[in-house]
């Protein structure tokens, strides 16, 4: 298993103009599919890129920890890492690849629009008012039913 950092600096390091925003979706596309790809029962979901600790707030998906690192960086580009990368397994990178390969393109606010008509965010924020605060988690079990149909 790794860190949610592990997976933000390989984005970081193959993806130019990533802002907070974006990084924010791509990690929990990352996650999200690892999650889908790798378990085979939502009961049984033991395999994960790391600890999940996404939120369902106003702007889509969000690992706190992750999000109060790049803080700093407001709504601007975060600079290219350029330090050593984790040490996955080709299976790993394979699923990281094909985020970028799917998602890398979109802008943060195009993410956040994705992210805001799935139903993993959509059930997390039942009963909020679109821009009302919240720290509601995102559970693994309706990431898995909802990225499972899309195979």
């Amino acid at each position: 298993m790794y860190t949610v950092q592990d997976i933000a600096n390989l984005f970081l390091n193959k993806i130019s103009n990533i802002t907070n925003k974006k990084l924010q979706k791509l990690v929990y596309y990352a996650y999200s599919w690892y999650l889908v790809l790798n378990n085979e029962e939502v009961d049984k979901l033991e395999l994960k890129l790391f600890e999940n600790k996404f939120e369902a707030w106003v702007h889509g998906a969000v690992y706190p920890e992750l999000y109060a690192e790049y803080k700093k960086h407001g709504s601007g580009v975060i600079p290219k890492y350029e330090g050593k990368l984790a040490d996955f397994s080709e299976d790993e990178l394979d699923v990281l690849n094909q985020v970028i390969d799917v998602y890398g393109e979109y802008t943060g606010n195009e993410l956040e629009s994705i992210c805001h008509q799935e139903s993993p965010w959509m059930t997390a924020r039942e009963g909020l008012q679109p821009f009302e605060p919240s720290n509601n988690p995102i559970e693994d079990v309706e990431i898995f039913r909802c990225y499972s149909k899309r195979l």
